[in-house]
């Protein structure tokens, strides 16, 4: 039985680290996100709110500041992550969204409907849970095209990941002027509801913030070189290969062990 574990584990080990080279292979070093602080997005953009109503980017600029993610409603794991500290940092704030600043989520996946962003708002303005904020809830939806130019426009590097059927991508959000300048950049999955109110106070002072160095949490990290954020494809394969390594050596442990009880038996 023990043998068999040790089979499993070592065969479980293998089958991540090759996937690990699969992702470096497909050059994942692409993905990330470019601070771009000071450029202003696209506001005649077209996208889909909760409803399925065709609605322009700018709608939701022009009196307040805006608080910008980029996500795929139906991600298995970081864009839920992203959205509940994006939640949680907000919910600690005496501002309330609709009120004094809004919070726009847009899909980065094309085939997502307006049904899926409709559940996706039901649930965060419940988590939010101050009565009447969902007018300054957005979830959208929307063309390949238009995705594109918004995530170009703020450095939001994606892509598609055929294997896995998933988007890689960063995890982060931004603060945006009335305007549509972007004036600041959480990068990461925690946002401190101390530095969002400054940053939403700056933001709607037209005040453009300086470079965030926040490290980015989980599969990403910030390439001080670059001012990007990258995969870290070549430390997971290397910690899978000496986990290969180690769980072979207790293999051939076992053998020579079971091997010489054997002997010991037979004598």
């Amino acid at each position: 039985m023990r043998f068999a574990l040790l089979l499993l584990l070592a065969a479980l080990v293998s089958s991540a680290s090759a996937q690990a080279a699969a992702l470096s292979a497909s050059d994942l070093q692409t993905v990330g996100i470019e601070q771009r602080l000071g450029a202003t997005v696209p506001l005649d953009l077209t996208f889909r709110d909760e409803s399925g109503q065709p609605v322009r980017l700018g709608t939701y600029f022009g009196q307040r500041p805006v608080v910008l993610a980029l996500v795929y409603f139906s991600c298995p794991n970081l864009c839920t992550v992203t959205l509940n500290g994006l939640v949680e940092g907000v919910r600690a704030l005496h501002a309330e969204t609709g009120r004094d600043y809004d919070v726009v989520v847009v899909s980065i996946d094309p085939a997502e409907s307006s049904t899926l962003a409709a559940e996706k708002k039901r649930t965060y303005t419940m988590r939010y849970g101050r009565p009447g904020s969902a007018r300054g809830w957005h979830f959208l939806t929307g063309e390949a095209e238009s995705i594109r130019q918004l995530a170009e426009t703020v450095g939001f590097h994606f892509r598609f990941d055929d294997a896995t059927r998933q988007f890689a991508h960063a995890s982060g959000i931004m603060v945006l002027t009335p305007t549509g300048k972007i004036s600041r950049y959480f990068p990461g999955i925690e946002y401190p509801p101390r530095e969002l109110q400054l940053a939403l106070t700056d933001a709607s002072q037209q005040k453009i913030g300086t470079l965030a160095d926040r490290l980015l949490l989980l599969c990403f990290h910030y390439n001080p070189a670059t001012g990007r954020y990258g995969l870290i494809i070549t430390r997971v394969v290397q910690f899978a290969g000496l986990g290969t390594v180690a769980l072979l050596g207790l293999l051939i442990f076992e053998l020579h062990r079971r091997a010489r009880r054997r002997a010991a038996f037979s004598v």
